[in-house]
């Protein structure tokens, strides 16, 4: 499984039409916010479909193009690349020309397909969202523990706790300390 490293985008012109496919790196499925920030950037747009997985949410959006036309293609495409935590959002601009039903399936399939070729990945692996408190005589030994993992969020109170991103092979060296599970999820692989 994997993701993309950065936001894209990438406009093809299929029979008078605009595609442009954009690409982006979610990390919760609140979407709404990039669709109506992607509706401001292209005001006059004929449709705005997508599709998105995170994690194990996945839906899609024909934007009234015929029903399995437009959203279904774009969340096969992530599918079939083995994509996560990425929402694909497909703006068209008519051109005048009517695709059919088979047309407008091979023309959203080949501008998310044509968007992803420049895109950049990441391989991801099953990890955790844990919380954990210890002591401040152990700072220094947690601060080495996940030197190579993203703290999202330090409190320094009684003990210290953090909210991290772990794999699962670092949850049991810190099993010892007060250790809560926020969540399984899929995080960035780590290199060995």
């Amino acid at each position: 499984m994997r993701t993309i490293k950065n936001n894209s985008e990438k406009m093809i012109e299929i029979k008078n039409s605009k595609f442009i496919s954009i690409l982006i790196k979610i990390c919760n499925s609140n979407i709404d916010t990039f669709l109506n920030e992607i509706k401001s950037k292209y005001p006059k747009a004929t449709h705005y479909c997508y599709g998105y997985i995170c994690g194990d949410d996945k839906k899609s959006s024909d934007d009234g193009e015929p029903s399995g036309t437009a959203g279904m293609p774009i969340l096969n495409v992530l599918e079939k690349e083995d994509l996560n935590y990425v929402l694909a959002v497909t703006v068209r601009y008519f051109g005048g020309i009517k695709l059919g039903a088979g047309g407008l399936v091979r023309a959203y399939t080949k501008s998310i397909t044509e968007a992803l070729k420049e895109a950049e990945y990441i391989e991801l692996e099953k990890g955790l969202k844990v919380e954990i408190s210890f002591p401040y005589t152990e700072e220094k030994n947690i601060n080495y523990i996940l030197k190579d993992f993203e703290i999202i969020e330090k409190k320094y109170g009684e003990n210290i706790t953090y909210t991290v991103l772990i794999t699962k092979d670092i949850e049991e060296k810190l099993n010892k300390y007060n250790l809560i599970v926020l969540e399984e999820l899929y995080i960035e692989k780590k290199n060995s």
